[in-house]
């Protein structure tokens, strides 16, 4: 289960945030080859950040899946930066990105784990 996190200091509204939350899902399950039916993805609130000593809008996603493969993070960073840019006007050196290779035994789902 591909789970992503959008967190930014930028005010989105209700409709730009499922429009965001929609092309991720989609774009996350595309790149990972999962069905998009196992995607979960989260875009809280604005919250108060900093990047090199700046306020200006940046952006900082969490990508966590099973079995991620390392070699695919280049693309995925391609990707998802070039989405929040694209939908958010982020520029693209002001987006932080970690990836995370959930073990199968520490991911829980419909009272077990995979």
């Amino acid at each position: 289960m591909p789970y992503l996190t959008i967190q930014t200091n930028k005010s989105i509204d209700a409709e730009k945030t499922l429009t965001l939350m929609s092309n991720a899902s989609k774009m996350v399950a595309n790149l990972l080859s999962k069905p998009e039916t196992y995607v979960a993805v989260a875009v809280p609130p604005a919250i108060p950040m900093m990047f090199a000593g700046s306020d200006a809008p940046l952006a900082y996603l969490e990508l966590k899946s099973i079995g991620l493969p390392e070699s695919s993070t280049p693309n995925l960073s391609q990707s998802l930066c070039n989405l929040i840019n694209k939908e958010l006007e982020i520029p693209l050196n002001r987006i932080y990105i970690e990836f995370s290779n959930a073990p199968r035994h520490m991911w829980g789902w419909d009272g077990r784990t995979f």
